[in-house]
């Protein structure tokens, strides 16, 4: 083995893990970012409103 790494160790949970967010959660978070974007006309809102396009666009058709 290489003198120059060293390996990473480490525990993990035993407990299940949960999805970051289900289907209908993401859903509901573009149409809330998209909502945001809306309420910033001055263009603070175009963040939200890319955010709300790069989900949604991972998301699989309803």
């Amino acid at each position: 083995m290489d003198d120059d790494f060293d390996l990473v160790t480490g525990t993990c949970s035993d407990e299940p893990r949960l999805d970051l967010l289900t289907h209908t959660e993401a859903r509901e978070t573009v149409e809330l970012l998209q909502v945001l974007e809306q309420l910033a006309p001055d263009g603070h809102g175009q963040a939200a409103g890319q955010l709300a396009a790069d989900l949604a666009r991972r998301l699989p058709a309803p």
